[in-house]
């Protein structure tokens, strides 16, 4: 009987991809389900084999602490160089979607309060 092993959803591509790849060099028998064309569906990694279940989940979890790692250590390396990413340098790297975004803020607050305001 299938088993779920992994979920698919807000994962990232290049880590989905480590995973899969990961399984395929220890010979885990595997299988991959989609959200679908509406995003209904459940995007999962499953495994044919249940026995293999213990397994795929230790590599999965030793594969995610290294990941964890590096990621640490990249975020430490930026910190000594100064160029740790913060809201003003992302404001300053896309002004027009933060003002866009900022202006759908107020529209909305606007219509939201509208009715209050003319009581």
């Amino acid at each position: 009987m299938s088993v779920m092993l992994f979920k698919l959803r807000g994962v990232e591509e290049d880590e989905a991809d480590d995973i899969r790849a990961l399984l395929e060099a220890n010979h885990i028998d595997f299988y991959e389900t989609t959200n679908g064309r509406w995003g209904l569906g459940f995007a999962a990694i499953w495994l044919h084999d249940e026995t293999q279940l213990e397994q795929g989940k230790a590599l999965i979890q030793t594969y995610q602490v290294q990941r964890y790692k590096d990621a640490q250590a990249q975020y430490a390396e930026l910190c000594a160089q100064g160029e740790q990413p913060t809201v003003w340098k992302k404001i300053k790297q896309h002004p027009v979607q933060v003002f866009l975004v900022l202006l759908a803020v107020l529209i909305v607050a606007m219509f939201a309060l509208l009715p209050f305001i003319l009581l």
